[in-house]
């Protein structure tokens, strides 16, 4: 597929990810959108004469060929959604972006991934507790997300080089450029074993308005969610919010009563939009993670129930193979929406045939 397209997608103005979307499933392919003509463009919902005149004015074609030379240039790699490695878990929010801009060494699509997200203002009982929760989960090889910001986020970075972890950024920025500067040094370390990941092309700057978009991102590409320390205002909240709305887990540490940057955490717990988790131990009991390896594949294989569909046999394999999984992991492995994917879930569930437990953690009966 012509990259040239898909940056150029990005730049027609008022044409984000939703509209995107549309057009896509309107028009087939990327290539054909620009192939649309203007009549056919203005008959699809959601596409007025100003959208399809920007479109047909291919104004935007000259950014796009400054883009496609500037991520050649500096080894950046273009992920189409449609790429078997753009990350899967983002791929399934309904906002997510089409194209991502990545430079780095680690997939995007592990077994499992942790977002870590928290005040810029880190206490030291912040930093010790997110350095405690980085150090305790090295033998699962997880994957850590932050946004590389002050405090929290540059925290959980620097924890997991030190304990050789995959850790990636979000940035709110270009991949021209690195914010803040004082972390140049660390966004440098993380290329070996992480990355920088971004939605923005090259002189987009830290914009205020950035900060909100990029957050979900940060939700989209986790299991998990953890907010460590935040005031009852900020980012991580926005992030928190964010993940509930994708059906992800969020947990976060409680914090004195009196302390500012453990209301936000405190606010989540007590209104049940994050569990409560105390340490390592916690989190992987809500998210059913385990050292063990996993187990040859099930006898259960053999007794497959013979009403099954075809949709529901995937799942029941896929469960009698892997003894259980959460839900993000069976959508990561059918490659299906969410909103399928629970329909499926509940059926097999009220025909007792696997059985849900707590972390929206699956298996069979």
């Amino acid at each position: 597929m012509n990259k040239l397209e898909q940056i150029a997608l990005t730049k027609i103005k008022g044409v984000g990810p939703k509209t995107s979307r549309t057009l896509l499933a309107y028009c087939g392919s990327v290539e054909q959108i620009f192939k649309t003509s203007k009549k056919q463009l203005c008959a699809i919902p959601g596409i007025g004469e100003i959208t399809a005149n920007q479109i047909k004015s291919k104004a935007y074609l000259a950014e796009a060929e400054r883009e496609l030379n500037f991520i050649e240039k500096h080894n950046i790699k273009l992920l189409w959604i449609e790429d078997a490695d753009f990350p899967k878990r983002l791929k399934n929010c309904e906002d997510s972006p089409l194209v991502l801009y990545y430079k780095g060494k680690a997939s995007l699509n592990p077994e499992r991934v942790i977002s870590i997200v928290g005040t810029r203002n880190a206490t030291a009982y912040g930093k010790k507790i997110c350095n405690q929760l980085i150090e305790d989960l090295k033998t699962l090889n997880v994957q850590v997300v932050s946004g590389l910001a002050y405090g929290i986020d540059i925290q959980a970075h620097k924890a997991s080089l030190k304990n050789d972890l995959s850790t990636v950024a979000v940035l709110a920025h270009g991949l021209d450029r690195i914010y803040p500067t004082s972390h140049r040094e660390i966004a440098e370390k993380m290329l070996e074993n992480g990355g920088l990941l971004t939605e923005y092309p090259s002189e987009t700057n830290p914009d205020k308005t950035n900060f909100p978009a990029r957050n979900r991102i940060i939700a989209g590409l986790s299991d998990v969610v953890v907010v460590v320390e935040a005031a009852s205002r900020g980012g991580a909240l926005i992030t928190a919010e964010i993940a509930n709305s994708y059906n992800r887990d969020v947990c976060s540490f409680p914090g004195g009563i009196d302390q500012e940057y453990s209301a936000g955490c405190n606010y989540l717990i007590k209104t049940n939009r994050a569990h409560l988790i105390r340490n390592a131990n916690d989190l992987c009991y809500l998210m059913n993670w385990s050292t063990e390896q996993k187990k040859p594949a099930s006898k259960q294989l053999s007794l497959l129930p013979p009403e099954l569909s075809k949709d529901e046999t995937v799942v029941y394999t896929y469960l009698a193979e892997n003894e259980h999984a959460t839900i993000d992991e069976i959508a990561l492995f059918c490659d299906w929406p969410q909103s399928k994917l629970a329909i499926i879930l509940l059926e097999l569930e009220m025909n007792n045939i696997i059985l849900s437990s707590p972390g929206k953690v699956y298996k069979l009966i």
